[in-house]
């Protein structure tokens, strides 16, 4: 659902100018940073591992490879270059010899994704163009890179991934990209050659709309320079080998790296050989930096960003050690660090661009990052120094704070990654199931990859392609190993064969496969589709239905074989508790004889979620009801691998509300919860009427919320359950909320951010805002019930939304229950782009043809009486017959008008179809790249739909009759992809 959100943004600001939209190969490996031999390594968030020794060691290689005998020289330069300029380079670190991913590559090596800079502002990321220009001056690894500067371009590239992302491998998409994009950037390290066919993905990327003119200029200056430059020098026992003979013992095993990369590049080894219990430093360091007094401009904004962290209680860990580098300059008063920044979840992002928002001046935050801290006391020299940094501050302050590349943050921030079928079947399918299938058997598994397919909205086509092979794996390797499980680091030893075995058999498997061994050559399946995929989709037999999920998809029944979970993303005041009881007083209402049972949360001491989990294990076809709020996506995980592990269905019930843009709840929602828990008595969980805090408990619920909108709310839940349940609460007639209540809710939620951003999560009955809070608790209830007539008059009465709560799970446990539309395109990949008609059109227009034209009557009553018409288009292009671009090129179109003449009817005894002319959109003309546009109207039984294009052929040959329609009909379709 994001993820469709932000492609709209990225294709308007192309449209527009304002941007160049940015593509990447995603190499398939770890991540590796590295700040100069002083500065330091980093990898898997933390230093002097195995990883870090594995990164240098490659890097070292590759100054070898590409300076020859110049490589040692070089290297040391490099080093006091980075340092120097206090600068710091990201790379993909692809080896075999770190744990198995897609596929193991060829060679190991690093390929450069960014270089950091740390300036008088703010950190300053460069730009594609000058990393490009960065590594051919030193020589080192760049990606492949594409750009879209065009509405045409960019629309191209999103309907060419969506027609590759099941069966795109290396060849195929770098193939399809070269040929949308205006700028095409090979790396120099083809992903072909070094990594293999099994593509991770694509990164895609709001960019400046200057990127263009800039990467030209770039590509002019710094030529790219011929491989192996540097040959003929013995480059010593490669990554492989080291690691191969140190096999055990992992200090051994990095201590041999480190002395192959040679002193030139890496003099020092106390990162790695430093105690790791000596290393630790007290947790009281991070305490003591934030009280410190900054040295310069770069401390104040680390400060200012971890205090609102802090503040803020965003997921993320902040790790403090000894810095090794620096013992010989350490005194009482002189001390040194190094800091591990590791931000947990997604929703840290979310909730700190709220806060730049109001703070542009804020430092952006990253995933993770790696910081030397001086803690000293002043002396005379660094009281000066410290006086004329600080003079400096305003001046720099006003330069290092806007967007990237001057966009707004949120757009400078515009990311997606894009990632293909081929390889989440080995990483995510195989790799990351071991576990599940060893310890939980062959049904959790099938579960697990069964949701885990939905959620991606694979077609039903692949999915069960896709449940065979994985079904046969699944024997495959259980009777092989027994109950020891393959281990995840090494799987590909047993994968990679067992799917070169099963990509043999058919050309159709080497499709679902993509690549596999030496024996299945990319160019094998570049042309072929899903097998018996027509180009006139409307017309084809349905199939037979996906095997059923934990998640429910389209017209899914929740099978009576597995369980359900009744649960509630809601807010205190939301009647759960209530609408609980009505379904268990209310026995066979939900059309199925499984028993009900619920558990209420404010009875249960203890995880509530892990009893619930028990009770499914003791009665695993039971419908549970989740009587307790389940406000955040931790909760929704939770209960998605209850599902997995003890076979259920699970289905969220909502509120109904319009929200905001930042909150799937609107304050005349919240305003109706709050009246309800203070009209409570007695309640369970000792919130009701005589909570002195209940407005503020109701803020903090409401608060778990922030930064979702309704659409986002709705969404992410259809796209985790299938299924989505709405309780009626407010009247759509009512009146607007009255401005008092509106003003106590909004002086609430002011002050509930005064009292977070100070202290926390603690009580407001605590803290230095405590009066404020005992006024306004006073002022809010005297408020809601000063309008009680309205609060009553605005809600749906109860009975009545119990009753549509219960026929709509009704529905979903008979099968009657079809998804929300979210904005997600139909599943799985595109195969053909058309002009999608109205059914009822059409038609209409056949029977008004058959009133006027005897010979038309004729063939509608001979052969259409009895037939229904499912669907009706246009086809523009087909993946097999046009190629993925031939497709992609009707991107700009996707989703817009068309008007289509229909200029004449032509029927035979096996086929009928429309003659069309395809008009314009936005003055430009919508062209088919099929020799006949037409819409196919029927076939007889047994004959193929792609058959209707030889009826101008068979009318030539008198075995078919054409009626001209004289003026045209004129019909408006829209163009869509297939």
């Amino acid at each position: 659902m994001r993820s469709r959100i932000r492609r709209t943004r990225m294709i308007e600001m192309v449209s527009k100018g304002l941007a160049t939209l940015e593509v990447s190969l995603k190499h398939s490996g770890s991540l590796f940073m590295y700040a100069g031999h002083e500065g330091g390594a980093y990898a898997k968030n933390s230093f002097g591992n195995i990883y870090t020794a594995v990164g240098v060691f490659v890097l070292g290689r590759m100054f070898r490879e590409a300076w020859g005998a110049e490589a040692a020289k070089k290297q040391a330069e490099f080093n006091d270059f980075l340092q120097s300029n206090r600068m710091c380079i990201s790379m993909e670190l692809v080896t075999a010899v770190l744990g198995d991913h897609g596929q193991r590559p060829r060679e190991d090596y690093v390929v450069v994704t960014a270089v950091t800079e740390l300036g008088k502002g703010k950190p300053k990321f460069y730009s594609t163009a000058e990393i490009i220009a960065f590594c051919r001056n030193w020589r080192l690894p760049t990606n492949h890179v594409w750009l879209f500067s065009s509405r045409k371009s960019v629309t191209s590239f999103f309907a060419a991934f969506d027609a590759l992302c099941e069966e795109g491998t290396a060849t195929s998409v770098c193939k399809a990209l070269d040929e949308v994009a205006e700028i095409s950037v090979p790396g120099s390290k083809d992903h072909i050659k070094v990594q293999g066919e099994i593509l991770e993905g694509l990164v895609a990327r709001m960019v400046s709309h200057e990127s263009s003119k800039h990467m030209q200029k770039v590509l002019e200056e710094f030529p790219a320079v011929p491989d192996n430059e540097g040959g003929g020098l013995d480059l010593g026992p490669s990554l492989r080998e080291i690691c191969a003979a140190n096999r055990s013992d992992e200090k051994q095993q990095i201590k041999a790296l480190l002395q192959n990369v040679g002193t030139a590049f890496c003099p020092d080894h106390s990162d790695w050989y430093g105690d790791s219990h000596s290393r630790n430093a007290d947790r009281s360091v991070l305490s003591k930096f934030l009280q410190a007094n900054p040295a310069d401009f770069s401390t104040s904004k680390l400060q200012e960003m971890i205090r609102l962290m802090r503040e803020r209680r965003l997921p993320a860990a902040f790790k403090c050690y000894h810095n090794f580098h620096k013992v010989a300059s350490i005194s009482n008063d002189n001390l040194f660090y190094k800091m591990v920044i590791h931000v947990h979840s997604d929703s840290a992002f979310r909730r700190y661009q709220k806060e730049m928002r109001h703070k542009p001046g804020l430092w952006p935050l990253y995933r993770g990052f790696f910081v030397d801290i001086n803690l000293f006391k002043e002396n005379k020299d660094k009281a000066a120094g410290l006086v004329k940094s600080k003079s400096n501050l305003m001046d720099t302050e006003g330069n290092g704070t806007l967007g990237r590349d001057g966009f707004a943050d949120e757009d400078s921030n515009l990311m997606i990654k894009l990632k293909f079928l081929t390889y989440k079947l080995r990483t995510f399918l195989i790799r990351n199931g071991l576990s599940i299938l060893f310890k939980e058997g062959p049904v959790a598994y099938k579960a697990y990859y069964l949701r885990q397919m939905k959620l991606w909205g694979t077609s039903a086509g692949k999915q069960r392609e896709l449940s065979k092979m994985l079904d046969e794996w699944a024997v495959y390797i259980r009777r092989k190993y027994g109950n020891k499980q393959l281990s995840s680091a090494t799987y590909l030893s047993e994968a990679e064969p067992f799917l070169e075995q099963y990509a043999k058999r058919s050309p159709q498997n080497q499709a679902l496969i993509g690549s596999a061994g030496n024996l299945v050559r990319a160019e094998d399946f570049l042309a072929i589709v899903e097998e018996g995929m027509d180009e006139e989709g409307d017309l084809q037999k349905e199939q037979e239905a996906a095997p059923s999920s934990p998640m429910l998809s389209g017209k899914d029944a929740v099978p009576k074989a597995e369980g359900l979970i009744v649960f509630f993303p809601g807010i205190p005041g939301c009647a759960k508790s209530a609408l609980c009881r009505e379904i268990l007083n209310a026995p066979g209402a939900l059309g199925d004889d499984r028993p009900v049972n619920t558990l209420m949360g404010d009875l249960i001491k203890g995880r509530y979620w892990q009893k619930v989990a028990d009770e499914r294990r003791k009665k695993p076809y039971s419908i549970m009801l989740a009587d307790k709020n389940a406000p955040n996506e931790e909760v929704w995980r939770q209960i998605e691998d209850m599902c997995r592990s003890t076979r259920a269905s699970a289905v969220p019930v909502i509120p109904d509300s319009e929200g905001t843009d930042s909150n799937p709840f609107s304050l005349d929602a919240l305003a109706v919860f709050m009246f309800r828990v203070l009209q409570r008595v007695n309640h369970p969980g000792n919130l009701d009427k005589a909570s002195p805090n209940a407005g503020y408990v109701l803020l903090m619920f409401y608060h778990l919320y922030d930064g979702k909108s309704r659409r986002e709310f709705e969404g992410e839940l259809i796209d985790r359950f299938g299924s989505l349940v709405k309780m009626p609460l407010l009247k759509p007639d009512r009146n607007p909320l009255p401005d008092d209540l509106k003003s106590i809710l909004e002086e609430g939620i002011s002050l509930y951010k005064l009292h977070t951003s100070r202290h926390g999560r603690v009580d407001s009955t605590k803290g230095s805002y405590a009066k404020e809070w005992a006024k306004w608790e006073k002022q809010l209830r005297e408020t809601l019930f000063s309008n009680t007539e309205y609060l009553n008059a605005i809600q749906v009465p109860f009975e009545s939304a119990v009753q549509d709560v219960l026929e709509q799970l009704k529905k979903i446990s008979e099968g009657d229950y079809k998804s929300p539309i979210t904005e997600r395109r139909k599943s799985g990949a595109i195969v053909f782009a058309a002009v999608s008609l109205p059914v009822q059109e059409i038609q209409n227009v056949l029977g008004t043809l058959g009133k006027k034209n005897s010979r038309i009557e004729a063939f509608l009553k001979e052969h259409y009486k009895d037939y229904k018409l499912k669907g009706a288009h246009v086809t523009l292009a087909h993946k097999r017959s046009h190629g993925v671009k031939g497709v992609a090129d009707y991107g700009i179109f996707e989703n817009k008008e068309v008007p289509v003449e229909l200029t004449a009817l032509l029927f035979s005894d096996k086929m009928a179809g429309f003659e069309a002319r395809l008009g314009s959109i936005e003055n430009e003309r919508v062209i088919s790249k099929n020799e006949w546009p037409h819409v196919t109207l029927w076939t007889r039984e047994g004959v193929a739909a792609k058959e209707a294009n030889a009826l101008p052929q068979l009318v030539s040959e008198g075995k078919a009759t054409l009626v001209e329609i004289n003026p045209p009909i004129i019909i408006s379709g829209i163009v869509k992809f297939f």
